[in-house]
């Protein structure tokens, strides 16, 4: 229960805050990642399906969605995601990256990175709520935690020894990351048949070859980098899922 209360605490706004913060409990948070992802996959399906029955137009119930995902997430995943796009954009050493991903300031690439990923899952969403396949925002929101799970698997290191990297890095086996990874594709096969499975095992590919990058450009893997990987994987997962 504590690895559970601290993985809610740390990936949503909701104050259940663990008993203590150690390497146990930060490792078992990391396992039970997915679980969170699915609870604020549920709250985003049911938000996204209420401003549908409410008449609001397709694309806006989307972007309502992705920016209520972001509020109770804290916009720590999307943080993430522009720091560790402009980290990997700009030239130099990995000190010279990690520096820059410290700096807090978002330049070109990350606005780009923002828009592409938000603009992507809003329209991804509006074409969800139109068909009411709620089931696929939980999946993808699942998939994103997933992400967490991959990234810690056992041989990756963290690029600095500070941070919430360095707590979590390496502490998943291969069998756990597997496992996690197995039930995502079984629940896209059912959330969204052939697409989702295609959608989650395209994901996990995806993200095999963006950990392999950061480590050859950063050393191993930082907070940021966690959170882009769960932005990519939601986007992707969102986005496959609703082609054809």
């Amino acid at each position: 229960m504590n690895g559970l209360l601290l993985a809610v605490s740390w990936l949503t706004v909701l104050p259940l805050p663990a008993r203590e913060v150690d390497d146990r409990a930060c490792r078992q948070a990391i396992a039970l990642a997915p679980l969170v992802g699915a609870l604020v996959g549920g709250f985003g399906a049911v938000l996204l399906w209420a401003l549908t029955a409410l008449g609001a137009p397709a694309l806006l119930a989307g972007l309502l969605t992705v920016a209520a995902l972001v509020l109770v997430t804290r916009g720590m995943h999307v943080d993430g995601l522009a720091d560790t796009v402009d980290g990997l954009g700009c030239y130099g050493p990995p000190e010279r990256a990690l520096a820059v991903m410290r700096d807090g300031g978002a330049g070109p690439f990350a606005v780009v990175a923002l828009i592409v990923a938000v603009g992507v899952q809003a329209v991804a969403l509006a074409d969800l709520a139109a068909g009411g396949r709620w089931a696929v925002v939980v999946l993808a929101c699942a998939a994103g935690r997933g992400a967490f799970v991959l990234c810690c698997r056992r041989g990756l290191p963290a690029a600095r020894p500070e941070g919430m990297g360095s707590l979590v890095a390496g502490t998943q086996p291969w069998w756990l990351v597997a496992c996690w990874w197995l039930v995502l594709a079984a629940g896209g096969a059912l959330a969204a048949p052939w697409s989702g499975a295609v959608a989650v095992l395209l994901a996990g590919a995806v993200l095999l070859g963006f950990t392999a990058h950061v480590r050859r450009r950063f050393g191993g893997i930082t907070g940021d980098v966690l959170g882009a990987a769960a932005e990519l994987t939601t986007t992707l997962v969102l986005a496959v899922s609703v082609l054809g």
